[in-house]
C-alpha cells in the first residue's frame, strides 16, 4: 500500500495539532489537570525563580490565544491546588508539590511524545520547526492586525 503525503497547509497543521493535543489531554486527564493548567504550570516550572503573574499570563495567552481573564483563573486554580503560591512582592512561585506534579506529568507524557516523534530525522524536525515558527509569526502578525 502506498501512502501519498497530503499537501502541506492549514488543514494538515490543524490535524497534527489537534491529534497531538488530544493525546496530551488524554494523558493529563487521569492526573486531574487541564491542558491550560499544564501549560501554565510548565512556565512556572522552567522559570529560574518566582515570576510575575504577567509573565504567566503573557506566556499562556501568547501560546494558546486565550483570554487573559481565563489565564488568571487558571493561575488561581493552580494556587488552590497547591501547585503555585503567591510570593511577595507580587510574584508567584512553583511549590514543591507543583514541581513534583510537573515532573510526574512530564514523565507520563515523555514516552508518548517519543513514540509520536520516533523515526523523524533531526533534519526533518529542523525544517518543520523553521516552517511552523514562520507560520506562527505570520499568523500572530495577522491576528494583531485583526484585533485592532
Amino acid at each position: 500500500m502506498t501512502t501519498t503525503a497530503p499537501t502541506f497547509g492549514p488543514r494538515v497543521i490543524a490535524l497534527a495539532h489537534y491529534a497531538s493535543r488530544a493525546v496530551l489531554e488524554s494523558a493529563l486527564a487521569p492526573h486531574g489537570v487541564s491542558f491550560q493548567q499544564s501549560v501554565t504550570l510548565r512556565l512556572a516550572a522552567v522559570a529560574d525563580g518566582p515570576v510575575t503573574p504577567a509573565h504567566l499570563v503573557d506566556g499562556v495567552t501568547g501560546a494558546l490565544k486565550v483570554d487573559e481573564a481565563d489565564v488568571r483563573g487558571t493561575i488561581e486554580e493552580l494556587i488552590s491546588l497547591g501547585f503555585l503560591a503567591p510570593e511577595e512582592p507580587s510574584l508567584i512561585r512553583i511549590t514543591d508539590a507543583g514541581r513534583e506534579f510537573y515532573a510526574r506529568i512530564s514523565a507520563t507524557t515523555a514516552p508518548v511524545t517519543a513514540r509520536i516523534y520516533a523515526g523523524i530525522s533531526d533534519e526533518d524536525r529542523a525544517v518543520a520547526g523553521r516552517v511552523l515558527a514562520l507560520i506562527t509569526e505570520r499568523a500572530d502578525a495577522e491576528l494583531a492586525t485583526l484585533s485592532r
